[in-house]
């Protein structure tokens, strides 16, 4: 696994030096800074020399380094890197060359308890919270109640959660978001449509709870239909089909085949329950049509039509369209029903924003792009037009919670929330055809 974990300035100084296998040495430290820092044409996160292979990750001012002798995986890596910056962040909020300078017996400590050996450990942050603290001295009486809280919760079955956990209301808070990546031709031919998806939850709840989440009853996961009574079937038009489903620690998929339910115990606070991607049966919240002419060497015309494809009770917010102009662009006249449409230079791109679109609403942007007369015209590449937009509560994949219920030994009642959230971010694309008109017959 790891046999080295550094923490370097931009110098090249390093902060941080762990050595946790005896197949590399601390001068390994120099062909990094040497190979990777030194070196300004290096972008790749993973740099290979000989049989050692260097991972970094670049926050702020400092480098996270792990090194490795053996073939690990780039995935598992990369996510004890990213683990170990979030859990750094939790204890003194940001990571860089001064906090690492004010901190570094802790982040010591913190290495020695995450990994052992080269290989990761338990990187709960409740947990190492319990060991690893900089409050005051306790009593006597008081370190031996936390060490036995310790150990029962290292080696328990639920280290991610403490059983002493209060709270005055209890509430559950399950976000189901989706960011949508389209990219259509300029016939309007859907060439890549999927959706990244995960499963966000914030647990406010006492003691150690269950809770039982119920998903659609048509659900396919990984090509495989299995009905909500547990038989497999063959898949149906509507199924909502979920790929690469990847879920928290916490969750006993036992009955995930049968019914569609997840059983749990949360960890405390705001954590990831589930993360899936969905390539098939994508509805699309937005259609686009574009028309583009050039009816001479010095003007194009635009005219795109935008439809959205919800419920009328829903509403998009934050809707912003940048459609590409030529390179020789002198100045852009627009005209739109809703919202504002502006020419940003600096860009090639106009601007259109809409705060707020109802579902089924339609709006039309015309607009006449000037060119400039050059000698030696450079071709347009014509970059798809990006759509970034949010819309609440509808999810492109169709994935829905069927239910939410919370058991604890106490009884108590909990308030349970659940909002869906489908967004898009400069991955939702659509390709631009440009049309000459035809010449003219001369007699």
């Amino acid at each position: 696994m790891i046999s080295a974990f550094f923490i370097f300035n931009q110098k090249g100084e390093v902060l941080i030096s762990r050595l946790f296998r005896q197949d590399v040495k601390r001068s390994i430290s120099d062909v990094f800074r040497i190979q990777v820092i030194s070196n300004p044409d290096v972008r790749s996160p993973i740099i290979t020399l000989g049989s050692t292979s260097f991972f970094h990750v670049r926050i702020n001012n400092v480098y996270v380094v792990g090194v490795t002798k053996c073939n690990a995986s780039a995935a598992l890596v990369f996510e004890f890197l990213y683990r170990f910056i979030t859990i750094s962040r939790s204890y003194f909020s940001k990571l860089d060359e001064e906090s690492v300078k004010n901190n570094f017996v802790l982040i010591y400590e913190l290495l020695d308890e995450i990994i052992d050996f080269g290989f990761p450990q338990n990187s709960e942050i409740d947990t190492l919270k319990m060991y690893i603290t900089t409050e005051s001295i306790k009593s006597e009486m008081a370190v031996r109640e936390d060490s036995s809280k310790i150990t029962i919760q290292a080696t328990g079955a639920t280290s991610w959660r403490r059983s002493d956990v209060k709270y005055r209301k209890n509430e559950a808070f399950v976000d189901v978001i989706e960011t949508v990546n389209l990219l259509m031709s300029k016939e309007g031919a859907v060439l890549r449509a999927d959706v990244d998806g995960q499963i966000l939850m914030r647990a406010y709840l006492s003691g150690t709870p269950e809770c039982k989440f119920g998903l659609n009853d048509k659900l396919v996961l990984q090509k495989r239909y299995v009905s909500s009574y547990g038989n497999e079937a063959s898949k149906s038009d509507d199924a909502v089909e979920l790929d690469d489903c990847q879920f928290h620690q916490c969750v006993r998929l036992g009955k995930f085949d049968s019914d569609r339910s997840i059983s749990f115990i949360p960890p405390d606070g705001e954590f990831e329950l589930m993360r899936y991607r969905s390539t098939s049966n994508i509805n699309l919240p937005f259609r686009l049509q574009t028309h583009v002419t050039e009816p001479s060497k010095s003007r194009v015309e635009y005219t795109i039509h935008l439809r959205a494809n919800f419920d009328p009770k829903l509403n998009a917010n934050n809707v912003l369209l940048r459609i590409p102009t030529p390179l020789n662009t002198t100045g852009v006249q627009t005209k739109v029903g809703v919202g504002k449409a502006k020419y940003v230079p600096g860009e090639n791109v106009i601007v259109w924003k809409i705060p707020r679109l109802q579902g089924a609403q339609e709006c039309t942007l015309t607009a006449e792009a000037d060119l400039a007369a050059t000698t030696h015209r450079q071709a347009w590449s014509r970059p798809p037009i990006q759509v970034d937009f949010s819309v609440v509560m509808f999810t492109a994949s169709g994935l829905l919670v069927r239910f939410l219920k919370v058991f604890e030994k106490s009884g108590y009642q909990s308030v349970k929330w659940v909002r869906y959230l489908s967004k898009a971010n400069g991955s939702y694309q659509i390709r631009v055809s440009l049309e000459y008109p035809l010449p003219r017959k001369t007699d």
